[in-house]
């Protein structure tokens, strides 16, 4: 079973490049495009690492980060 990452970057070409590099090596990805879609997701899905841009709209990368902690302290990011 592949490892399931979660990449949350808002640019199309930065995600599709990180993307695409990573499922070349074996890698699940799952993109969001911004803050409050990328918190939904590392809450609610099983994933085994966040990749998580800072500066996202809606929400910034820190504050999924805060919400993400505050749930799960063994989650990669």
């Amino acid at each position: 079973m592949p490892t399931k990452i979660l990449l949350v970057e808002d640019e199309p070409k930065v995600s599709a490049f990180i993307r695409r590099g990573l499922e070349e090596e074996g890698y699940e990805v799952t993109v969001a495009y911004d803050g409050p879609f990328g918190q939904r997701l590392a809450l609610n899905e099983d994933i085994d690492l966040l990749i998580l841009d800072v500066i996202l709209p809606g929400q910034s990368g820190l504050e999924v980060l805060k919400a993400v902690r505050a749930q799960n302290q063994e989650l990669p990011i």
